[in-house]
């Protein structure tokens, strides 16, 4: 099922990329694993994807020290300022950076650890009360403090736009997410580029890529609807 299910998602992928003019090589594929068990994991790892994304510190570390280490860890969801040590040598990239004293958390512990964290602003664009991420207009004023922490890298920002049965809702929500990276870009803040755009889900990452995605967070399109406890 996983297989055809990837082979299902990268068909879309590549199609979005055509119609938006875009070469295939500028979106990433990444699988959320969240609450699936290592089983799957490895069966997506097999079909040659090697980003995954996990909503918890404790989920992702656990499967960090099982599975191997080229694997690239996301964290997606909310970080709390005192889970940061646990992951901050472990994810790849941090997604969720939405205030500046979870970034000044983040930064303590790279310098700590002797890394450089790779960070995302997290964007609330819809301005939903039940999701994290900060409003547009709190977007640049945060990346001037944060940009001047050591030890961490902006890469870009993230969004995780309502969820909807029509991808097509969300199309200007990732239009607005677009034109906000642009607008950064052109200040050339130290310390900050804006190369990553994560936004788009399984039901709307098409749209997402045809209005700009970098990368694009697909879990139940790739493992389908159950969870699953970890093995």
């Amino acid at each position: 099922m996983i297989r055809e299910n990837l082979a299902e998602v990268e068909e879309k992928i590549c199609k979005a990329c055509e119609r938006a003019g875009r070469d295939r090589d500028e979106v990433t594929l990444i699988a959320v694993s969240k609450t699936k068990p290592i089983s799957m994991i490895e069966e997506v790892l097999n079909a040659g994807i090697i980003e995954f994304g996990e909503n918890k510190v404790q989920e992702l570390t656990l499967k960090c020290e099982i599975l191997p280490k080229k694997i690239h860890w996301h964290l997606i969801g909310h970080l709390q300022r005192n889970k940061v040590k646990y992951i901050i040598d472990q994810a790849y990239m941090i997604h969720s950076v939405d205030s500046l004293r979870l970034a000044q958390a983040i930064s303590q512990e790279a310098v700590k650890k002797n890394v450089t964290a790779s960070i995302l602003i997290e964007v609330n664009v819809a301005m939903e009360e039940s999701k994290y991420g900060v409003s547009i207009k709190e977007v640049l004023p945060l990346i001037e403090e944060v940009s001047k922490l050591p030890n961490l890298k902006i890469n870009g920002l993230m969004t995780i736009a309502p969820f909807v049965e029509n991808g097509e809702k969300n199309r200007e929500i990732f239009k607005e997410l677009k034109k906000l990276s642009v607008d950064i870009k052109t200040k050339n803040i130290d310390n900050v580029n804006m190369n990553v755009l994560s936004m788009g889900m399984t039901g709307d990452y098409e749209v997402a890529i045809e209005e700009g995605a970098t990368h694009v967070r697909v879990g139940t399109g790739i493992f389908g609807e159950r969870n699953y406890n970890i093995d």
